[in-house]
C-alpha cells in the first residue's frame, strides 16, 4: 500500500456556525441525515458538526480538489470503538476508484474554538 493523498483542513467552530445560521438549507447540502445525529438519536452539536465539514474539506484536499465532487457522497461517522471512518460513494467514490484508493485514514479534533481534520487516502 502507497499513500495517494493528505488533506488536513481547519474550521473556526463560531464561523461555521455563523454561515449555517445564515444559509438556509446549507446543512441540507453538507450532511447526510446520520451525520445529523448522535447514536442516542440528539441532534449533534455546532463543533461536531464542524469537524465533520473539516474532514469533508480534507478529503477533497486529500484527492487533489477535484471540482464536481458532492458533499454528500461521503460521510463521516465513528465506529463503536469511537474510531471516526468515511465511507463514499457517488463523486467521490468515483475519484477515489480513479486514484486508485483502497482504504481511508481520518483523524478529527475540535478545541479552542477550533475543529480540525487529517484525511489520508492510501492505495
Amino acid at each position: 500500500m502507497s499513500i495517494i493523498g493528505v488533506g488536513i483542513d481547519v474550521a473556526e467552530i463560531d464561523r461555521f456556525e455563523e454561515s449555517i445560521k445564515r444559509t438556509p438549507g446549507l446543512v441540507d447540502r453538507l450532511f447526510l441525515r446520520s451525520e445529523l445525529l448522535l447514536p442516542s438519536g440528539d441532534r449533534r452539536g455546532v463543533a461536531s458538526l464542524a469537524v465533520r465539514f473539516a474532514a469533508k474539506e480534507a478529503l477533497a484536499k486529500a484527492l487533489g480538489g477535484p471540482p464536481g465532487l458532492h458533499w454528500t457522497d461521503a460521510e463521516v461517522y465513528v465506529e463503536e470503538s469511537g474510531q471516526p471512518r468515511l465511507r463514499v460513494k457517488g463523486t467521490v467514490a468515483a475519484k477515489a476508484a480513479e486514484l486508485g484508493v483502497k482504504s481511508w485514514h481520518v483523524s478529527l479534533s475540535h478545541d479552542a474554538g477550533v475543529a480540525s481534520a487529517v484525511v489520508i487516502a492510501e492505495g
